[in-house]
């Protein structure tokens, strides 16, 4: 019975021995498993394009650019054009006198406009006679049709002579020279901050 009760046991402790306990496996495959996951997951996700901070900063428009395209285009026009345009018309009694001088014949009629120049006045009436006595007539119409409206020269100067005769109304005074003294004095040039204003033929 000793030889039967023997071989029984030798052969399950055989059997145990033969088992592997789970302690020796080594979790080696399913690291590498995980591992090539997470390695296909990334490899699957597209690359995010994001823009390059330099040209990001650069399509945005700036405070500067904002305020450029608001503020309205500058006008290209002349300055003297746009005093002209802005300041009011020509006062009555300058144009009467203007009519006046025209009527006899004055030669290179000019007006000056000193209201944004020092002046004691605000126009100069500058035109030309022939001769004296063309001289005297232009200042004895323009003298003429001013009265007529009710309006007489504080002072009138150099009417005897003839060569340059000055008739002040305060706010406009008329010069009427003969040619040699026009250039001579040359008061458009001495003036020259004063704005010429053009008059058209009557």
């Amino acid at each position: 019975m000793s030889k039967t009760a023997r071989p029984a046991r030798t052969g399950t402790a055989r059997k145990r021995t033969s088992v592997k306990p789970a302690a020796k496996r080594t979790p080696a495959k399913r690291t590498k498993k995980v591992v090539a996951k997470k390695k296909s997951s990334t490899a699957k996700r597209p690359a995010s394009k994001k823009p390059a901070a330099g040209k990001a900063a650069a399509k945005r428009p700036t405070a500067r650019t904002v305020r450029a395209a608001s503020r309205p285009a500058k006008s290209t026009a002349p300055r003297s054009a746009e005093k002209r345009t802005a300041k009011p018309r020509l006062p009555a009694d300058v144009k009467l006198a203007i009519a006046a001088a025209q009527a006899k014949l004055a030669i290179d009629l000019t007006v000056l406009d000193l209201r944004d120049a020092s002046a004691f006045t605000d126009f100069f009436i500058i035109s030309t006679g022939a001769n004296v006595k063309q001289v005297q007539a232009i200042a004895d119409g323009i003298e003429a049709s001013l009265r007529a409206k009710g309006q007489k020269p504080a002072l009138v100067e150099g009417y005897r002579r003839g060569e340059w005769v000055l008739l002040d109304y305060f706010s406009f005074i008329v010069h009427v020279f003969l040619p040699a003294q026009r250039t001579f004095y040359a008061l458009e040039r001495l003036w020259g901050g004063a704005e010429p204003i053009e008059v058209t033929a009557p």
